[in-house]
């Protein structure tokens, strides 16, 4: 009887400990499980608490430009919940001019839930905005829109260079042959509806002066004797000029030569 007793009694036992160290209570019959047994909360990250996703929204001061302006992206968030600015974050100004976007600049916003950006852009593409998200407010992108740049320096040397090796002939205007003055009379003409009179003289009278440090591909150039336009040739970059130079040429595209000339914007 006594080894039978403590034998279920050991069993007893046995069950016991199983039971706890599982973390379980044997009551009336039942496995309840103990308050230890449960499971721990799952911690809270950074991606399940940015449960916010503010509005993204941009302004331009212009959309389309001039060669060289300067266009201004204004990018302002809001908490779509209570209205207020979302002042903390970076935005980053994306580009795309062809395929991929490309981050332009990346800048924080500011008490206001605004950023500002400055850009030149150097021919037509699209632009956007990305908030990068932060501590409760996801991660979000602005629409896109197009900024559209009217390069007519382009085409005027695009025009120019349809012209070469037209023969030189005094007092000729084109299409087909050309003095200097006709030359670029005809060349701002046609690809940037600009009017200039048949003498090199007055020509450097029309436009902007521009100083020769600071000449761009399009200027006019006026070659003078003294004060007195002699000569004149449309700066094609890197120290070049398309002219008709003379009697004998044909329209080309040449150094420029000597230092007494005047640079006028026309585009």
């Amino acid at each position: 009887m006594h080894e039978r007793t403590s034998h279920r009694r050991r069993r007893t036992m046995g069950t016991g400990s199983v039971a706890l160290s599982l973390g379980l209570c044997l009551c009336a019959g039942q496995l309840v499980a103990t308050p230890a047994a449960s499971a721990a909360p799952a911690p809270v990250t950074a991606a399940a608490a940015a449960t916010v996703k503010p509005k993204l929204t941009n302004s331009y001061n212009r959309r389309t430009v001039s060669y060289g302006s300067t266009v201004k992206v204004t990018a302002k968030l809001i908490n779509p919940r209570t209205g207020k600015a979302v002042t903390s974050g970076k935005v980053k100004l994306q580009i795309r001019g062809n395929k991929s976007w490309k981050t332009w600049v990346t800048k924080s916003s500011n008490s206001k839930g605004v950023v500002s950006f400055l850009t030149k852009p150097g021919s037509s593409m699209y632009y956007r905005t990305v908030f990068a998200g932060t501590k409760g407010f996801a991660q979000v992108r602005s629409s896109q829109a197009k900024i559209t740049v009217r390069n007519k320096a382009a085409k005027v040397l695009a025009e120019a260079a349809k012209h070469k090796g037209a023969p030189y002939r005094f007092g000729a205007s084109g299409p087909n042959r050309f003095d200097c003055s006709g030359y670029t009379m005809y060349v701002y003409k046609k690809a940037a509806g600009k009017k200039l009179p048949h003498k090199a003289n007055s020509q450097q009278r029309y436009g902007k002066a521009v100083g020769k440090g600071s000449k761009k591909a399009g200027d006019l150039l006026v070659f003078r004797s003294g004060s007195y336009g002699t000569h004149v040739g449309i700066y094609a970059g890197g120290g070049y000029m398309w002219a008709a130079p003379h009697t004998g040429d044909r329209v080309k595209k040449q150094k420029i030569y000597g230092k007494n000339y005047v640079v006028r914007r026309l585009v």
